[in-house]
């Protein structure tokens, strides 16, 4: 099952710098909102570091969100994931390795997302790269899981992607909370004992959401 994971997410990769368009518009958006956030904020009454952190996680949630309702497009187009599901991968490796896809532009956003703000804000001194890579990780794995399972959902709907943000974002609402706060507090230099409680939890919603696409896609696809 792997193997055919490994597979499916190195299909959608190759695809998907090929036409680049899913990919560069959510690196637009990145950039474009970290500008905006930066020229509209006083930092003569604002620290920059304690707003930093959640505007990072939310232009994660918005562009992830964006990129998922696209992941099924190109192939629904041109009948493609029909003869994806006529192949003899089993439904849960199917959705593995769409998010593991999803996971990895999910993570160049991720990064994207600090390296903007911290530039744009001035944030000299951000903290260790590592520690933020640290809780930013399950972030972006429970992102793109939800997302890429949502988005499955979203597609069969006459509502489009406008259905996506209405399934997806009451379900995120808990890891925008651990995730933000705990890149807030390492932008001020907090020790890592307090963040590593909301790395914990957001670690248990990065593998529930793993766990539960897997064992939920093939109703999704076969319905």
């Amino acid at each position: 099952m792997l193997r055919w994971a490994w597979l499916i997410a190195v299909k959608d990769l190759r695809i998907e710098f090929r036409a680049r368009g899913r990919f560069l518009a959510m690196i637009a958006f990145v950039l474009l909102a970290g500008f905006l956030f930066a020229v509209s904020l006083d930092r003569t009454r604002v620290d920059a570091r304690d707003v930093a952190g959640p505007l990072v996680w939310l232009v994660m949630l918005f562009a992830s969100t964006a990129g998922a309702g696209r992941a099924f497009d190109a192939e629904d187009e041109a009948g493609a994931f029909r003869h994806l599901l006529l192949a003899p991968a089993p439904r849960p490796a199917i959705f593995l390795g769409k998010a593991a896809a999803n996971a990895a532009l999910v993570a160049a956003v991720a990064a994207a997302a600090f390296a903007a703000f911290a530039l744009f804000l001035g944030i000299r001194a951000p903290g260790a790269l590592a520690s933020h890579a640290g809780v930013l990780l399950p972030g972006v794995i429970g992102l793109a899981a939800t997302g890429t399972f949502f988005g499955r959902i979203s597609a069969h709907s006459s509502l489009g992607d406008t259905l996506l943000p209405v399934l997806t974002f009451p379900l995120l609402v808990p890891m925008m909370f651990f995730g933000s706060t705990g890149t807030a507090r390492l932008l001020m230099e907090r020790p890592w004992s307090e963040v590593a409680g909301f790395v914990r939890l957001l670690w248990a919603f990065a593998v529930g959401s793993m766990a539960a696409g897997s064992l939920l896609f093939r109703h999704v696809v076969d319905d």
